[in-house]
Protein backbone atom coordinates (compact mmCIF):
# COMPACT_ATOMS: atom_id res chain seq x y z
CA UNK A 1 0.00 0.00 0.00
CA UNK A 2 1.12 3.57 -0.66
CA UNK A 3 0.16 6.31 1.76
CA UNK A 4 -0.17 10.03 1.04
CA UNK A 5 -0.53 12.36 4.00
CA UNK A 6 -1.86 15.87 3.57
CA UNK A 7 -3.65 18.65 5.42
CA UNK A 8 -0.85 20.12 7.47
CA UNK A 9 -0.25 23.82 7.75
CA UNK A 10 0.20 26.79 10.04
CA UNK A 11 -2.46 27.37 12.68
CA UNK A 12 -2.76 29.49 15.78
CA UNK A 13 -2.85 27.92 19.21
CA UNK A 14 -6.36 26.76 20.00
CA UNK A 15 -7.14 26.16 16.35
CA UNK A 16 -7.92 23.00 14.44
CA UNK A 17 -6.61 21.03 11.48
CA UNK A 18 -7.68 17.83 9.80
CA UNK A 19 -5.01 15.59 8.36
CA UNK A 20 -5.77 13.03 5.68
CA UNK A 21 -3.97 9.83 4.81
CA UNK A 22 -5.04 8.53 1.42
CA UNK A 23 -4.15 4.94 0.61
CA UNK A 24 -3.68 3.36 -2.78
CA UNK A 25 -3.71 -0.37 -3.29
CA UNK A 26 -5.47 -2.40 -0.67
CA UNK A 27 -8.24 -0.91 1.39
CA UNK A 28 -7.30 0.83 4.64
CA UNK A 29 -9.68 -1.52 6.45
CA UNK A 30 -7.16 -4.29 5.75
CA UNK A 31 -4.56 -2.57 7.90
CA UNK A 32 -3.99 -1.32 11.35
CA UNK A 33 -3.47 2.41 10.84
CA UNK A 34 -1.45 4.80 12.93
CA UNK A 35 -0.45 8.43 13.16
CA UNK A 36 2.92 9.43 14.51
CA UNK A 37 4.72 12.76 14.77
CA UNK A 38 8.28 13.94 14.94
CA UNK A 39 9.39 17.32 16.23
CA UNK A 40 12.84 18.72 15.39
CA UNK A 41 15.54 17.00 17.38
CA UNK A 42 13.15 14.44 18.84
CA UNK A 43 12.28 10.85 18.12
CA UNK A 44 9.17 9.91 16.24
CA UNK A 45 6.36 9.46 18.73
CA UNK A 46 3.04 7.72 18.74
CA UNK A 47 -0.14 9.78 18.41
CA UNK A 48 -3.03 7.40 17.74
CA UNK A 49 -3.78 3.99 16.25
CA UNK A 50 -6.88 2.44 14.72
CA UNK A 51 -7.04 -1.33 14.47
CA UNK A 52 -8.64 -3.23 11.62
CA UNK A 53 -11.68 -3.95 13.75
CA UNK A 54 -12.04 -0.37 14.91
CA UNK A 55 -10.32 -0.32 18.28
CA UNK A 56 -8.57 2.99 18.98
CA UNK A 57 -5.79 4.04 21.31
CA UNK A 58 -4.56 7.61 21.79
CA UNK A 59 -1.40 8.97 23.32
CA UNK A 60 -2.20 10.66 26.61
CA UNK A 61 -0.93 13.97 25.24
CA UNK A 62 -3.66 14.13 22.58
CA UNK A 63 -6.52 12.32 24.27
CA UNK A 64 -9.69 14.40 24.18
CA UNK A 65 -8.29 16.73 21.51
CA UNK A 66 -7.52 14.48 18.54
CA UNK A 67 -9.85 12.06 16.78
CA UNK A 68 -8.99 9.38 14.26
CA UNK A 69 -11.53 8.14 11.74
CA UNK A 70 -11.65 5.98 8.65
CA UNK A 71 -13.63 6.36 5.42
CA UNK A 72 -13.45 3.05 3.60
CA UNK A 73 -15.27 4.42 0.55
CA UNK A 74 -12.54 7.02 0.09
CA UNK A 75 -9.81 4.68 1.33
CA UNK A 76 -8.66 7.42 3.63
CA UNK A 77 -7.89 7.81 7.32
CA UNK A 78 -8.32 11.18 8.99
CA UNK A 79 -6.87 12.84 12.05
CA UNK A 80 -8.99 15.67 13.39
CA UNK A 81 -6.89 17.85 15.67
CA UNK A 82 -8.56 20.38 17.93
CA UNK A 83 -7.29 22.72 20.63
CA UNK A 84 -3.85 22.68 19.08
CA UNK A 85 -0.92 23.85 21.14
CA UNK A 86 2.68 24.75 20.31
CA UNK A 87 3.86 21.36 21.55
CA UNK A 88 1.84 19.74 18.77
CA UNK A 89 4.19 21.26 16.20
CA UNK A 90 5.80 18.41 14.27
CA UNK A 91 5.84 16.50 11.03
CA UNK A 92 2.93 14.08 11.14
CA UNK A 93 3.19 10.66 9.52
CA UNK A 94 0.54 8.08 8.81
CA UNK A 95 1.49 4.43 8.79
CA UNK A 96 -0.03 1.05 8.01
CA UNK A 97 0.58 -2.37 9.49
CA UNK A 98 -0.55 -5.41 7.55
CA UNK A 99 0.44 -8.06 10.06
CA UNK A 100 -1.08 -9.91 12.96
CA UNK A 101 -0.26 -7.50 15.73
CA UNK A 102 -0.98 -7.22 19.42
CA UNK A 103 -3.02 -4.11 20.12
CA UNK A 104 -0.40 -2.67 22.49
CA UNK A 105 2.23 -2.96 19.76
CA UNK A 106 0.34 -0.45 17.63
CA UNK A 107 2.06 2.26 19.68
CA UNK A 108 5.47 1.21 18.39
CA UNK A 109 7.18 2.66 15.32
CA UNK A 110 8.78 -0.66 14.23
CA UNK A 111 5.34 -2.30 14.06
CA UNK A 112 4.43 -0.48 10.88
CA UNK A 113 5.38 -1.68 7.40
CA UNK A 114 4.33 1.31 5.35
CA UNK A 115 4.73 5.04 5.90
CA UNK A 116 3.48 8.17 4.24
CA UNK A 117 5.79 11.06 3.46
CA UNK A 118 4.73 13.29 6.34
CA UNK A 119 2.93 16.59 6.55
CA UNK A 120 4.12 19.58 8.57
CA UNK A 121 1.93 20.99 11.32
CA UNK A 122 3.05 24.25 12.88
CA UNK A 123 1.16 25.80 15.77
CA UNK A 124 1.96 29.40 16.58
CA UNK A 125 1.45 30.70 20.09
Amino acid sequence: VQLQASGGGLVQAGGSLRLSCAASGRTVSSYHMGWFRQAPGKEREFVVALSRVGNIVYADSVKGRFTISRDSAKNTVYLQMNSLASEDTAVYYCAADGGVTAFDDLRRVPTYDYWGQGTQVTVSS
